[in-house]
């Protein structure tokens, strides 16, 4: 989930960036972290079994909830504050179609052929977790399976970059040179961040920027890397809500999201979707 609204350009804020209070993690927090987004990664999964059309977001919402305190956890997002002082009123936020992020739950049911990106955070045992996946209701197009596929593409993309020695920018190169060159845009406005005992920490994670600039990347560094990419023109507004950010050309975007430690020669995915896509693969046969 980002909270962070990018206030100027990354590039002309980088100096002031550097200031920020960031905290490596050692290595018993690093598993304290992995717990409490392995569980993220179950929470999805178990929505997983039921998306599909007819189901309602606030039917996910529920299920969410129930799943995170019944294993010990908190639900990080429900009451978390927007700028206006308004708590997100639910445990997961649920984006469709369109909307890019921050979709409240509702009871509209889901169509064939829609989109819904579930972005969904976690507290355990004092330690955060997030993680975001977007999901097909039923068959969806080509041209939007394309959207889901190359996005996911950019994360993985982007973590490959998350390691010591590197800079942020070069995650955010990643993310932004793979998703521009298939003509998708790349939203500015909301961003990654940094995770720990809090959902959002510094450093901010932008989707774009240029390589070789940016705060140095060291070990212990834990962040959030979260494309939010979409098929039409990367301009975005808030609505009415004071919470969901849809694409101002109403095309569909996705968002998926994983939570990592920066480590020597290989980032270290601290989230999981491998139960989701077990679940997935189940459904399609």
């Amino acid at each position: 989930m980002m909270d962070f609204l990018i206030q100027v350009v990354f590039e002309v804020n980088i100096n002031q960036r550097l200031k920020q209070m960031v905290y490596l993690k050692t290595d018993e927090e690093v598993e304290l972290l992995r717990a409490a987004n392995l569980l993220v990664g179950q929470t999805l999964a178990e929505l997983a079994k039921i998306i599909q059309p007819g189901v309602t977001t606030r039917q996910l919402d529920a299920i969410a909830e129930t799943f995170i305190r019944d294993h010990g956890a908190v639900p990080t997002f429900k009451g978390f504050p927007n700028p206006n002082g308004d708590a997100f009123p639910a445990s997961i936020c649920a984006s469709v179609n369109h909307q890019v992020v921050h979709g409240i739950p509702n009871d509209t049911p889901l169509q064939e052929g829609d989109i819904v990106s579930i972005d969904c955070g976690t507290q355990l045992n004092g330690y955060c977790g997030d993680s975001c996946y977007t999901f097909a209701v039923g068959a969806i197009s080509p041209e939007v399976q394309m959207l889901l596929t190359t996005t996911k593409e950019a994360l993985y993309k982007g973590i490959e970059q998350a390691i010591v020695g590197h800079r942020l920018g070069d995650i955010s190169y990643a993310v932004q040179s793979h998703c521009e060159a298939q003509g998708y845009g790349v939203v500015r406005e909301f961003v990654g961040h940094g995770i720990g005992k809090e959902m959002h920490e510094d450093p901010q994670v932008p989707n774009y920027g240029r390589r070789g600039n940016g705060m140095l990347l060291k070990n212990g560094l834990c962040i959030a890397i979260e494309p939010m990419i979409t098929m039409g023109t990367k301009e975005i507004y808030m609505q009415q809500d004071h919470w969901g950010i849809i694409t101002r050309d109403k095309k569909p975007a996705a968002h998926f999201e994983h939570s990592v430690c920066v480590r020597k020669g290989q980032a270290d995915i601290l989230s999981s979707f491998e139960e989701i896509e077990k679940v997935l693969s189940e459904k399609s046969l």
